[in-house]
């Protein structure tokens, strides 16, 4: 198998890095060897925050560059339009419809791109739109849009072979396992 890239974009305290990490821990289990890295930004004060995953037969470095990602996932509109140049040609981005304003938005020093998904359409055919946030928020609680996005992942890249349920149990902290596997379901569902 040749090397596949994932990358996952969003806002700080979206939940991006427990995402990544139950993929890597996922592909791991399913035998790849799988490297991860995380740029944080300023994600305490709702910065972008984006991982690389790369997985296969054996890998270098988890370095995703322009045009090398076959799958985006991302967590907020304008973040998936912020890095659509990553995505290879033929790839898949997976995208909730959530907006979340930055700093300069809410000074009134920049625009919101509104019209992101629609702006990403005239691009590419091959985009997913999940309702993530709203979903968790629906299941009662908004912080499960990770889980739903994972979900939405597994069944799109046809993830088989581990029990990713029982992934998501082991590492979503113990008092929200029953919310995020409601989540998974939901996001898989999709």
């Amino acid at each position: 198998m040749n090397t596949r890239s994932i990358l996952l974009a969003g806002v700080g305290g979206q939940g991006i890095i427990l995402a990544s990490k139950i993929i890597t821990e996922g592909l791991i289990r399913l035998g790849y060897d799988v490297k991860m890295s995380e740029i944080h930004g300023m994600s305490q004060r709702g910065g972008s925050v984006t991982t690389q995953i790369r997985y296969g037969e054996k890998v270098y470095a988890p370095n995703i560059g322009i045009g090398e990602a076959d799958i985006i996932i991302a967590f907020e509109k304008a973040e998936a339009l912020r890095m659509l140049p990553y995505l290879r040609t033929g790839g898949a981005l997976i995208t909730d419809e959530f907006e979340i304003y930055p700093v300069p938005v809410l000074a009134g020093q920049a625009e919101y791109p509104n019209d992101a998904i629609d702006s990403i359409r005239e691009v590419l055919s091959n985009i997913h739109v999940i309702p993530a946030a709203r979903v968790a928020n629906e299941l009662g609680s908004t912080r499960s849009q990770n889980i739903v996005l994972l979900g939405a992942l597994v069944r799109t890249l046809e993830l088989s072979g581990i029990d990713w349920r029982e992934l998501v149990a082991e590492m979503v902290p113990a008092r929200s396992v029953e919310i995020n596997l409601k989540a998974y379901d939901a996001g898989y569902a999709i």
